[in-house]
């Protein structure tokens, strides 16, 4: 705690120092009334955030962190227009540490801006907050011509969990751009429907590695036994990664008909892909799977060990 803070007792003591004409004192106001933690200080704050200089205003975009609400919100949307980059980037930041879901009003009214900084921090800033009004304006998004507003929307959608939005998810699936469709795969993990079983089916098959992955990934949420083939078929997919998380998600839905499978990718030289093989074999617990895993046991690796070890001890217990 600053010399300052400990020399005066309330807010507007401490808020004296935004009227020094050294832009160095208006600084260490703001970080005092950060300090403070006490939410009389907002008002200074956000006085702050038009603060002449840069840096006094870079300051309070970041002090907002401290605090949380619709006051809070209202100053970090103002500096989101800040003519200084540094500026805008800090209330950028400040937005995504939002908690209040009431603090989403000062957001809502600004997800159709034309400014693509502004609204992909204000779809970032409203994401966690999980207000419903979001869908209709973040689905609207998923036509945007930036990629990366298109991204940050389904983000939006996925995060609220609600069934309305399957079809746009699945549209969005399909997207031009790989990094909107690994998102909008990676959103479906909230349903367990045959139209999400289908768009993480087909994202198995996607042109690329990181899309599938994310369908392999996902599958382990919602997947049901109709999706075990497809999974299976992963297995041999030229990406580890993409073979990793097909290999988790054959362990999640208890695929023992896949163990074999499994079993013959411990040879492989890969030391996570075979850490996650052993640990998934353990679960399956089928007898024949034994002969893959025993010549590991003594493996360099040592979390292939330790898994290849608690494998063979769960196969052993489950034959007893």
């Amino acid at each position: 705690m600053t010399a300052l803070f400990e020399e005066f007792d309330d807010i507007a003591d401490l808020a004296l120092g935004l009227d020094d004409p050294s832009p160095g004192t208006r600084i260490m106001a703001v970080i005092d009334l950060a300090d403070s933690a006490d939410p009389a200080a907002i008002p200074y704050l956000t006085r702050a955030i038009g603060d002449p200089d840069g840096g006094v205003r870079k300051q309070a975009a970041l002090a907002l962190t401290s605090f949380d609400g619709p006051d809070t919100a209202a100053a970090l949307v103002i500096a989101l227009s800040d003519s200084d980059a540094a500026v805008r980037e800090a209330a950028a930041l400040s937005l995504t540490e939002l908690k209040d879901p009431k603090a989403g009003d000062a957001i809502l009214p600004h997800l159709g801006d034309p400014d693509e900084f502004k609204l992909l921090s204000c779809f970032a800033g409203i994401k966690e907050l999980r207000r419903p009004e979001a869908m209709e304006p973040a689905i609207a998004a998923f036509s945007h011509g930036s990629a990366t507003v298109r991204v940050q929307a389904v983000g939006v959608v996925g995060w609220l969990q609600d069934d309305a939005s399957l079809p746009a998810l699945r549209d969005a699936a399909g997207d031009i751009d790989p990094a909107v469709r690994r998102a909008a795969l990676a959103a479906l993990g909230f349903a367990r429907s045959g139209t999400a079983q289908k768009a993480l089916v087909e994202g198995l098959t996607d042109p690329e590695w990181l899309v599938r992955e994310a369908a392999a990934e996902t599958l382990a949420k919602v997947g049901s036994s109709t999706c075990i083939q497809a999974l299976r078929s992963a297995l041999s997919d030229d990406f580890w990664q993409v073979r990793l998380k097909a290999v988790r998600s054959l362990g999640k839905l208890g695929a023992t008909e896949a163990a074999m499978q499994i079993g013959a990718m411990m040879e492989l030289n890969l030391p996570n892909l075979r850490k996650e093989c052993a640990a998934v074999l353990g679960e399956l617990a089928v007898q024949e799977t034994r002969p893959f895993l025993a010549p590991f046991e003594d493996d360099a690796d040592p979390d292939v060990r330790k898994n290849v070890r608690w494998a063979l001890a769960r196969i052993d217990k489950a034959a007893a």
